[in-house]
């Protein structure tokens, strides 16, 4: 067997690698949405069961999961990142940067392993390639957090705008809805993933795709764990007073659209701009940080040898780096554990406050111990 053909079955049966991160705030139908995708139970539901502890501000976690699926018989090794506790805080400003911190962390890591003499071959790619915002179903505008999030993480990853849980607005307030959105995004000129088309290059149906798919934006998107029997067939809905609302069926979600362009369609288009875009503007900005004004006439003038001892050079930098890094977490966390306990600290307080109002109650009905003189 030639062996082009033996690689090619391997890659085939290893699958492509690609990586989404799911960002919204508590409520918006992230954890369904993702369990839907996956049609597998990838993430486990938020459990409030103590009402004290409800309200506690815990701060963000960035958590990745990997699970294999397949989509028109391409095998994908998906990996979902995310990210339970954002928007949940009154400053989320920790939030931004915890997000950032993680993104940029993927590049050093690959700018790391492409500067190595030998590389690892099984080093992983653990670059996000699309993030996913749910945006909660107001029926307003874009709130601040959406704005400056968006805004922060755009220049970093192809962020695609989603309204979560749309099946709680009218198909009226869900169309001024998206305009409205799609209003603000301009305005405050984000750099979405807009599903890019050249007229001169791309032919007329990829194009007509694009314009199709770039019409629904933000996408309206709704999930569900459950299956019901419609007709005799099995489908994905949530069941209301007032009907069924099809997770599937274009009429009454995008899911099904969004779907196949992150994980079919505009896979490789998302992973290239991920590649040769957002990863390579990220290595210039580091690159030139670190070496300064004058490595172009270094360069021209760099000697084997002065190469070898440059190459040691960046691989003591990378070190100190990824020192530097882990004592930025350090902080982050520390100062995530301080909130934390301020917060339990607050609501032992409020529950105090709360016992000597009884105690003050029950006193006042009934006379408890002897009466004091003044």
């Amino acid at each position: 067997m030639p062996p082009n053909i033996t690689k090619r079955r391997r890659s085939k049966a290893k699958g492509v690698g690609f990586t989404v991160m799911v960002v919204g705030a508590s409520g918006t139908g992230r954890t369904t949405f993702v369990n839907t995708l996956c049609e597998s139970e990838v993430l486990s539901h938020k459990d409030c069961d103590n009402p004290e502890t409800a309200a506690l501000e815990t701060g963000i976690s960035i958590k990745p999961v990997n699970v294999d699926i397949e989509e028109d018989g391409l095998r994908i090794n998906l990996t979902i990142v995310d990210t339970p506790g954002f928007g949940d805080n009154v400053n989320n400003d920790l939030a931004y940067q915890e997000i950032v911190n993680y993104l940029e962390r993927q590049y050093d890591d690959i700018l790391a392993e492409q500067s190595r003499i030998k590389r690892n071959p099984r080093f992983r790619d653990n670059r996000v390639h699309c993030l996913l915002y749910f945006i909660p179903p107001t029926g307003h505008y874009l709130r601040e957090i959406d704005v400056v999030l968006m805004q922060k993480l755009s220049h970093r990853v192809n962020v695609i705008p989603v309204i979560g849980r749309s099946d709680s607005l009218t198909l009226g307030e869900l169309k001024a809805f998206k305009k409205r959105v799609m209003e603000d995004i301009a305005h405050f000129d984000i750099p979405v993933y807009n599903f890019p088309y050249d007229v001169e290059e791309d032919d007329e149906e990829t194009i007509q795709e694009n314009q199709d798919l770039r019409s629904l934006l933000p996408f309206a998107v709704i999930g569900s764990e459950e299956e019901i029997e419609i007709d005799g067939e099995l489908v994905r809905a949530r069941v209301y007073p007032w009907g069924v609302a099809i997770v599937d069926d274009p009429e009454h979600s995008d899911f099904s659209r969004l779907r196949g362009a992150i994980l079919g369609t505009h896979l490789q288009d998302l992973k290239s701009l991920t590649e040769d875009v957002l990863y390579e503007t990220y290595r210039t900005e580091k690159l030139s940080r670190n070496a300064g004004p004058y490595s172009e006439t270094r360069e021209s003038t760099m000697l084997p040898a002065e190469d070898l001892a440059n190459q040691s050079v960046r691989l003591k930098e990378e070190q100190l780096r990824k020192e530097e890094e882990k004592l930025r977490e350090i902080e982050l966390r520390v100062q995530r554990e301080i909130h934390e306990k301020r917060q339990q600290l607050l609501a032992k307080e409020e529950s105090l406050r709360n016992l000597e109002s009884r105690l003050a109650a029950q006193g006042s009905d009934s006379i408890i111990g002897s009466p004091i003189n003044f």
